[in-house]
């Protein structure tokens, strides 16, 4: 009996079981060493094919991290592409609004001040007095009436010329400040009593023991000292710094 037992009981029993014995159809029982066989598998297991396919896959398409990298430049490079236009966009608006300013403010004086007594602001140290001006700013040079006008004109040919490789927002302030303040007084001078090229620019602004002068004059001096400023840290106006 016992060794009836012992004969017919082996095949059944778990320990014959988790040695990986083979059933008549060829399969393994299942059991731990199955279970560990199959997580041990070389290439050949479903999910190793579905690990190397996967990876495959995402060779092929490339990963996600790697992709947005390769990208990003590609992206940058087209965020790039309109910056020039913007640059050109803020020098044309300071420009418009330095001259729209300069022009009405004239046109106040002119209408409300010409011919009348000074308007203290600040007592004796700051007035609004309207002077007619056939020199530079601040009232130098008045014997050079038409040389001045042929240089605002020059300095507005140079400012275009510059804006096509304007990148710098800084350089486009400065310029736009420059190409206001000398189109607002060569509109004077083109348009302004006694003659075309000719005339004189209206001043108002009266500082004690300084000159008189006006917004144009003021957008003048402030894109000047914005360009010098720009200049003493390396800066060019199309974007590139200058390193010592």
């Amino acid at each position: 009996m016992a060794e009836a037992e012992r004969i017919i009981g082996t095949p059944d029993t778990p320990h014959a079981a988790g040695a990986g014995q083979e059933r008549p159809g060829g399969n393994t029982v299942p059991g731990r060493r199955s279970g560990a066989d199959g997580a041990q598998a070389p290439a050949g297991g479903p999910g190793t094919d579905g690990t190397e396919a996967g990876g495959a896959a995402a060779r092929a398409a490339g990963t996600p991290g790697t992709s947005s990298r390769v990208d990003e430049p590609q992206d940058g490079a087209a965020r790039d592409e309109p910056r020039g236009p913007r640059r050109i966009a803020v020098l044309f608006t300071v420009a418009a609004v330095a001259y729209v300013l300069d022009l009405v403010s004239k046109m106040i004086v002119v209408a409300k001040l010409e011919h009348r007594p000074p308007i203290r602001v600040i007592g004796d140290w700051l007035q609004l007095e309207a002077i007619r001006n056939a020199g530079a700013a601040f009232g130098f040079g008045e014997a050079f009436t038409v040389i001045f006008t042929v240089i605002a004109a020059v300095v507005i040919v140079v400012i275009a010329r510059l804006v096509r490789k304007l990148h710098s927002v800084p350089w486009a302030i400065a310029l736009g400040l420059l190409l206001g303040g000398a189109l607002g007084n060569l509109t004077d001078r083109i348009f302004r009593a006694p003659g075309v090229f000719e005339g004189a620019v209206v001043d108002f602004i009266s500082p004690k023991h300084f000159a008189v002068f006006n917004l144009a004059d003021s957008a003048i001096v402030c894109g000047g000292i914005l360009i010098v400023l720009l200049s003493f840290r390396g800066l060019d106006p199309d974007g590139t710094v200058h390193k010592d």
